[in-house]
């Protein structure tokens, strides 16, 4: 099983950035076969995905940050990355670091807080 820890949350104005990053170990060497995304959820609110990144390195984004939010890996470092761009008090939540392997195990991070104000 891989195990997840997330960084570079934290408190942002509306229209700034911030780049989240998943770090990955324990079965490290299948890293790269693996589905990853980011999921977030605000208070109330369920889960729900933001952005995925295939094996291929195929993406996939909610209607709500296309444009503006970019993941990206480096399966060498078992490293994903989420890039936001022009945060919204909308984007307020907890975001979560997922990983699904190709047998369809997934693994969950513990979450890093992001909180755009107005």
């Amino acid at each position: 099983q891989v195990q997840l820890v997330e960084s570079g949350g934290g408190l942002v104005q509306a229209g700034g950035s911030l780049r989240l990053a998943c770090a990955a170990s324990g079965r490290i060497f299948s890293f790269r076969l693996n589905t990853m995304a980011w999921y977030r959820q605000a208070p109330g609110e369920q889960r729900e995905l933001a952005a995925q990144i295939t094996s291929s390195s195929n993406t996939n984004y909610a209607a709500s940050v296309k444009g503006r939010f970019t993941i990206s890996r480096d399966n060498a470092r078992g490293m994903v990355y989420l890039q936001m761009n022009s945060l919204k008090p909308e984007d307020t939540a907890v975001y979560y670091c997922n990983s699904v392997t190709p047998l369809g195990s997934a693994s969950w991070g513990q979450g890093t807080q992001v909180t755009v104000s107005s």
